[in-house]
């Protein structure tokens, strides 16, 4: 049966489909940008049209998952499929429990309809959630299950990564989705693949995958004693068994979208910011000599507070945050100065998102300036995106957290990103650029990153540039050109 889709297909979507349409387990690594969200919404459509499926569950993080109920399923989804979609309630108010009672038992559905559950994968921690999708899946077997950005389910000893893969057992079909399958090590892959099925990868533990794949060598700290990931290898034979299971697309192979270009714009410390940094540096470097930095947590404490002072201020371990002068938010100011129409400003503390709204309201007034973070009303995102993209409107400054709003949304009336600070979390990077560079934009994109020289910030920009090297080994790709 021939299956005519709602939207447009490109090529590769067009191909996919026909292709792929009907695997039992299919790992989506198509960059961000590229249209995978639509890919597997016709082949959800097309499964349904053959009589295969009757029920879909999709899960997708906090700052996502609403996209697919407002924005994904209404817009591919052919009109002549029937279908009910229920949207996950933590608070399981009295008409959720009334819509799920018709959604999950099959003596209350409607006929000849898709069913639809989209949950936040972050549900899948707590007992209501986890319990939710278990019996969703095992009341309807003629089902598919989709996790949206998979490397939410990479740490394989979370709660949530255990009852996503064990939901994955109870499922007929599964889709696996993210631009960026390796974002810190090619270990990353093996609870994503785990969830699409145990014959993906063929191994019997985490364990053996890693003494395949990874270079390990005991060390101590103190007085504990652990083993370290010291280097990775046979990437090409992993890379050949990825190509069994899943699709693999780069922006640069499908569509005509315009350049990038990385621009670094150095900021001097200052005398004050220089000399707070030595000693916070001679003090963590005490500490560590000591053993006093014996845990992770320890060790990020003192780069968080390098950053801080890279940033102009420090948080100390009693009282308020104290600001140090710096040149960082005139620099800041400088480019937005250089630049013309939209801007996206991205920050890692919500301290600084504060300061720069405040000089940028000063500058350019309270309209051109929305705050897209934590704290921002979940009733709001929308409206402030929405106002983002409209060019007649006077918002012309977006700014925010990457981990909040570095998400599935789409921001393509600007063509210019700004970091005003950096983490070490190459997914979070690599999924705030895109949400620029994707279908709809139609100039160039410039990416701006404020840069401490010999500092904690050239460390980051290092690390990064290190994780997409091995990302793109494991995947078979040539090194990505960026910024370093």
């Amino acid at each position: 049966m021939k299956y005519v889709t709602k939207t447009k297909p490109y090529e590769h979507q067009k191909t996919a489909l026909q292709d792929l349409w009907d695997r039992e387990y299919l790992g989506v690594f198509w960059e961000m940008g590229t249209g995978k969200s639509k890919l597997v919404i016709d082949q959800l459509g097309k499964l349904y049209e053959e009589k295969r499926i009757d029920t879909v569950l999709i899960f997708a993080p906090k700052g996502v998952y609403d996209n697919w109920v407002r924005e994904e399923i209404p817009l591919h989804l052919p009109d002549r499929i029937k279908y009910r979609l229920v949207r996950w309630q933590p608070n399981l108010s009295e008409k959720f429990k009334n819509e799920m009672r018709d959604v999950v038992y099959r003596k209350n559905r409607e006929p000849d309809t898709l069913h639809i559950l989209i949950m936040n994968v972050e549900s899948m921690s707590t007992s209501k959630g986890a319990n939710t999708a278990f019996l969703y899946l095992k009341e309807n077997p003629d089902n598919i299950m989709i996790v949206d950005e998979s490397t939410t389910i990479k740490n394989r000893t979370a709660l949530r990564t255990k009852n996503v893969i064990k939901a994955s057992r109870l499922a007929k079909y599964r889709r696996i989705l993210t631009g960026s399958p390796v974002t810190k090590s090619p270990l990353d892959l093996f609870s994503q693949c785990e969830c699409l099925s145990p014959e993906a990868l063929n191994f019997k533990s985490y364990y053996a995958f890693r003494n395949r794949y990874a270079t390990v060598q005991q060390r101590n700290m103190g007085t504990k004693s652990f083993q370290e990931v010291v280097g990775y290898r046979r990437l090409d034979e992993l890379n050949t068994k990825l190509d069994t299971f899943s699709t693999r697309i780069l922006k640069e192979d499908c569509l005509d979208l315009p350049s990038k270009t990385y621009v670094r714009r150095d900021v001097p410390l200052t005398t004050e910011q220089k000399e707070m940094y030595r000693q916070m540096k001679r003090l963590a470097l005490a500490q560590f000599e000591s053993g006093e930095l014996a845990t992770t947590a320890s060790v990020l404490t003192q780069i968080m507070r390098l950053q801080q002072i890279c940033c102009g201020w420090l948080r100390p371990d009693e009282g308020e945050p104290e600001d140090i002068p710096n040149n960082r938010l005139n620099e800041l100011m400088a480019v937005t100065d250089e630049v013309q129409g939209k801007v996206i400003i991205w920050c890692s503390w919500t301290r600084d998102i504060h300061r720069i709204a405040t000089a940028l309201r000063h500058r350019f007034g309270n309209e051109a300036v929305a705050l897209y973070f934590g704290e921002t009303p979940q009733k709001d995102r929308q409206e402030i995106i929405k106002r983002f993209q409209d060019p007649d409107s006077g918002l012309r400054f977006f700014v925010g957290q990457p981990k909040t709003g570095g998400f599935g949304i789409t921001l393509t009336a600007a063509h210019t990103m700004i970091y005003f600070s950096n983490s070490y979390d190459l997914e979070i990077r690599i999924q705030s650029e895109d949400r620029v560079h994707r279908i709809g934009q139609e100039k160039p994109v410039t990416y701006v990153d404020l840069v401490s020289p010999n500092t904690i910030d050239e460390k980051i920009l290092q690390a990064l540039r290190e994780k997409i090297d091995i990302s793109s080994e494991v995947l078979g790709e040539k090194a990505r050109s960026w910024l370093i």
